[in-house]
């Protein structure tokens, strides 16, 4: 019984050794935390980017109201005449509409894909050159994390930082500094 006591007062002392060990180290990191939204709202770049998916969703739409506005043109046309046209006939306009419709619906779902893709192609660069400003201060600092103040959508991800923390490791200012914003 002396032999079982021991053994497990071992294993304690290891599982405690182990649990302190991460321990130590966590309290080595640094960890920074940045907000590039605020970043790329500040970029000059920006307003170029806004303004031309601005005019690409301006073209796109533009072509989704001409596709509309003929849709309902031939669906009107359509209702005039359903009366007087044989069943054959009407079953023939009704499969034809049903297709434009269709292609009407696939057109708005690619527009916004090319939207999407587009946004992506411009944002790419902007997104490229806040990583180099962030990457270049977390370095020269001795950051070993730096984690994104907010998603994509604005939702907060870090709840609370003590003011002294903020002051040392929110390297927003920096990186824009970096950048030359």
């Amino acid at each position: 019984m002396k032999k079982a006591n021991i053994f497990s007062f071992i294993i304690l002392i290891a599982i405690t050794t182990l649990m302190a060990a991460p321990k130590a180290e966590a309290q080595d990191m640094k960890i920074g935390f940045v907000e590039p939204r605020a970043i790329l709202d500040r970029m000059p770049e920006m307003r170029a980017v806004q303004q031309r998916l601005q005019n690409f969703a301006e073209r796109k739409q533009n072509e989704l109201v001409t596709k509309e506005r003929e849709l309902q043109t031939e669906i009107e046309l359509y209702q005039q005449k359903v009366g007087v046209i044989s069943e054959s006939a009407r079953q023939s306009e009704e499969e034809r509409l049903t297709e434009m419709e269709t292609e009407f619906r696939q057109l708005q779902s690619q527009a916004q894909q090319e939207m999407q893709q587009r946004r992506a192609e411009l944002m790419s660069p902007l997104l490229q050159q806040i990583q180099e400003g962030i990457d270049a201060v977390a370095s020269r600092k001795g950051l070993d994390y730096v984690l994104n103040t907010t998603t994509s959508n604005g939702d907060v991800i870090i709840l609370y930082v003590s003011p002294q923390v903020q002051e040392e490791y929110d390297i927003t200012d920096e990186v824009m500094s970096e950048l030359g914003i």
